[in-house]
């Protein structure tokens, strides 16, 4: 073989593996890609058994669409969207949900509920990670919000360690900056940090979580001088002095409407009376709190974002085609 045509088959060859690769890399990116109707025709009952799950859960208890919207919230932020807070802890090991910040999350007998009929109608094919993301679009809906649209093909993760929480569930202490911070470390801007803060207009908080704006704010002040007086003496009165997440005393994040999932969240923060730190934050900075004043204004911009920002959340370093399993008990791990 002369010196040309070894040259040209080598040609050939480079080109045959650059091809593969790419052709590779295309497959890799199809994999990775959720799809909108995933389950139309695999399961078709799939999203409707959910769906009727949580309308009854959320039907008999309404506080259980936040509960939902939250565990949703909470477990994308840990190891992306792939149910590993739905995993109980070992003898061995210490899982998720029995980290500090997750020790308070409620609704994992509804989704073993959604889990347990799917299994039935169409078993191994429904992951809990998709449960998640549909029961929490579900929860927004009953509460009064936009409908959307659920891309699914989501994946179980099989590793859950209440150490990982640490650093990636922002707490309601949090300032403006550190917020921007971690939900950049999501891959979120910080339009998308205060449209998803939004989610604070349904739901409870145990009185521990915010005590401290009431009590014992700094070593100058007792009380949070960033909160409106009136609404802190309300919160005293609900939250007497030494209230711990022990104690059951709950109150709720948005007082005028808890379980309507609308705009008073931003108008509470205009008002200073975001409950927490992280919501009076909103405030911080002129682009934040003009955006603040915009969802306070027009509730139909709002829907539209926090529906888009909650698309995005569920697509946080998911777990497709051959990654992760199914789980048969969203639980334990198979």
């Amino acid at each position: 073989m002369d010196t040309h045509q070894r040259a040209k088959n080598m040609a050939l060859a480079r080109g045959e593996m650059l091809s593969f690769i790419i052709l590779c890399l295309i497959l890799l990116r199809l994999e990775a890609q959720l799809q909108f109707g995933f389950y139309d025709s695999i399961c078709p009952e799939a999203e409707s058994i959910v769906k009727d799950e949580v309308s009854k859960a959320v039907g008999a208890n309404p506080s259980f669409a936040a509960a939902l919207l939250r565990m949703h919230f909470h477990d994308c932020f840990v190891r992306g969207c792939d149910a590993s807070v739905l995993i109980d802890s070992t003898s061995s090991n210490t899982a998720e949900k029995d980290a500090p910040p997750n020790t308070s999350l409620r609704g994992f007998d509804i989704v073993d509920g959604a889990k347990s009929r799917l299994e039935e109608v169409c078993g191994g094919i429904v992951s809990c990670a998709d449960i998640l993301a549909f029961a929490a679009r579900d929860s927004i809906v009953l509460s009064g919000g936009l409908s959307y649209q659920v891309p699914a093909g989501r994946r179980d993760g099989r590793v859950s360690t209440a150490q990982e929480t640490n650093g990636n569930l922002p707490p309601p202490t949090f300032n403006i900056d550190q917020l921007i911070q971690i939900f950049t470390l999501k891959g979120f801007t910080q339009e998308e940090m205060v449209t998803l803060s939004g989610a604070h207009t349904i739901g409870v908080s145990h009185c521990s979580s915010f005590s401290s704006r009431l009590y014992n704010f700094s070593s100058t002040m007792s009380q949070d001088p960033d909160l409106d007086p009136t609404y802190g003496a309300e919160l005293m009165q609900l939250c007497p002095q030494g209230s711990t997440t022990n104690s059951g005393l709950i109150v709720p994040m948005d007082p005028y409407s808890p379980n309507s999932f609308d705009t008073a969240y931003y108008n509470n923060v205009l008002a200073n009376q975001g409950l927490f730190t992280s919501d009076q934050a909103l405030l911080s900075t002129d682009i934040t709190a003009g955006q603040v004043i915009e969802y306070a204004n027009n509730t139909d911009i709002f829907y539209a974002d926090f529906a888009a920002a909650m698309v995005k959340m569920g697509q946080i370093e998911v777990l497709t085609g051959s990654l992760g399993e199914i789980r048969s008990n969203c639980r334990v791990i198979n």
